[in-house]
């Protein structure tokens, strides 16, 4: 009887350990909830009132959990005790954003050099800090169509392309030297190469198809291109960094026309970086320097500007991507906040 009594005293503080343990995991995680009540009690909308309000600000994101996936208290604590999964623990630094034909949302991170990928339907996030052979060492830009992932990795100097299981299937190197943007429009793979000074169009195999584009400010010429979008209407958009200005061509690279110049009122630009369009057509853009966003109707006309710098909700610390889905959610990559702030736009026009 002794030895029972003995036997059970020693067991039971291991026990009070385990449980402290996953009480105090599961408190950590309920630390960083997406809406704090400071923020809830008052929700934001641009433009402030009594103007009728277009754009709400709807909650920030900063971990797997708060993107809708959660692992078990026992998981988590497997993974404490081991120390797997750690890297999918918070966004570091998330830079470039994307989605895919079923709006789940692709995200660099040039932190913790990874790409993420969460599915909304199977509430499931994914981490890959490699694939196959290739490590990435600055992933920057991401686009993703019928399960392939297509990643520009500056310092790699390739585009890095695997499936959802982690496969690498291909590595694009040709014709590229400095690759720090993709998109696929058209069934078609676009590429801002900040070192050409070029766009460079490859097929989805690939294969080298056009490029477009030298150094200069005139009309299609690009002094460090930076970023990519494409419009419903089959419409490419390129951030011309130091030129301050979004240039918008056709998908063979006829130009159409400029949004912005170098300045420091609404309707100019200090740093543009990513840009996005609408359902409605509307563009939005970016800037690192005076930490906001613009959005720009259709014909180019300044609709609205909101930022700050700061850490509160419509506030930040080098905004760089930006992504929007077809009902108009927002999402923007807050980089040095280690946040996706979510907004969405809500005015009738």
């Amino acid at each position: 009887m002794q030895s029972q009594h003995l036997r059970a005293s020693r067991f039971f503080p291991a026990i009070l350990l385990f449980v402290g343990l996953i009480t105090a995991l599961v408190g950590c995680s309920s630390r960083h909830s997406s809406t704090p009540a400071d923020w809830s009690e008052s929700p934001r909308v641009w433009p402030d009132p009594p103007d009728v309000p277009r754009i709400a600000f709807q909650r920030s994101l900063s971990t797997p959990a708060e993107f809708g996936s959660r692992a078990s208290a026992f998981a988590r604590f497997g993974q404490w005790i081991t120390g797997s999964g750690k890297r999918e623990d918070r966004l570091r630094k998330p830079f470039g954003l994307a989605l895919d034909e079923n709006e789940n949302l692709c995200i660099t991170d040039t932190g913790a050099n990874t790409v993420s990928f969460f599915d909304r339907a199977a509430h499931k996030w994914r981490a890959w800090d490699k694939v196959g052979s290739v490590r990435f060492l600055s992933p920057v830009s991401v686009a993703k169509r019928y399960g392939t992932f297509f990643v520009a990795d500056s310092m790699l100097g390739r585009i890095v392309v695997f499936r959802e299981d982690g496969k690498l299937t291909l590595q694009i190197t040709n014709g590229v030297q400095r690759p720090c943007a993709v998109v696929i429009l058209n069934d078609k793979l676009f590429v801002a190469d900040s070192q050409l000074h070029a766009v460079i169009k490859f097929d989805l195999a690939g294969n080298l198809l056009k490029q477009f584009g030298t150094r200069g400010n005139g009309d299609g010429q690009f002094n460090f291109p930076t970023h990519l979008a494409a419009d419903k209407d089959g419409m490419l958009y390129v951030t011309d960094s130091m030129n301050s200005r979004v240039q918008k061509f056709t998908a063979e690279g006829e130009f159409k026309g400029e949004v912005g110049k170098l300045g420091d009122s609404p309707g100019h630009f200090g740093r543009p970086k990513g840009i996005a369009l609408d359902s409605a057509g509307r563009l939005y853009a970016l800037d690192a320097m005076f930490d906001n966003f613009q959005i720009f109707a259709p014909d180019g006309r300044l609709l609205l500007a909101i930022g700050e710098t700061g850490s509160q909700p419509g506030q930040f610390w080098l905004a760089n991507g930006i992504a929007i889905t077809r009902d108009n959610q927002i999402y923007i990559a807050d980089s040095y906040n280690r946040r996706i702030q979510v907004f969405k736009y809500v005015g009738v026009d």
